[in-house]
């Protein structure tokens, strides 16, 4: 893979405090960056899971993992380690990121106008 989402100083900063580190009881995790880089593609493309380019691995291997490490509080800790970056380019949010449902928009027709409650008459 050529482009990475994060740079080496950025990569630097969270990799001690992912799970899988050689220090960690079990199997290390040498895929780490690979993972944090689909994680990001899929946060910056807003694709379906399902998308997901083979090259960071099978699709629903990822989410179980990015499932997991939610659930562990990981993405917390990187999240506090990495909140002082001022580098908030993938935090941008305007109107063409956020979309409503369709039915958020009102009903059909519009406003209606309403009878008044019995008594309430119009002055």
């Amino acid at each position: 893979m050529a482009r990475r989402e994060l740079r080496d100083d950025q990569w630097e900063r969270i990799s001690g405090l992912l799970p899988g580190k050689a220090t960690d009881r079990g199997v290390t995790a040498k895929d780490n960056r690979l993972f944090i880089d689909a994680v990001l593609w899929m946060a910056r493309s807003g694709a379906h899971w399902r998308e997901l380019p083979e090259v960071f691995g099978h699709w629903n291997s990822v989410f179980a993992r990015y499932n997991r490490w939610a659930k562990k509080g990981v993405w917390e800790r990187v999240f506090h380690a990495l909140s002082g970056d001022p580098d908030f380019e993938y935090v941008l949010l305007d109107s063409t990121i956020v979309r409503a449902h369709q039915h958020s928009a009102g009903a059909k027709g519009g406003m209606r106008r309403r009878k008044p409650l019995a008594g309430h008459e119009a002055v």
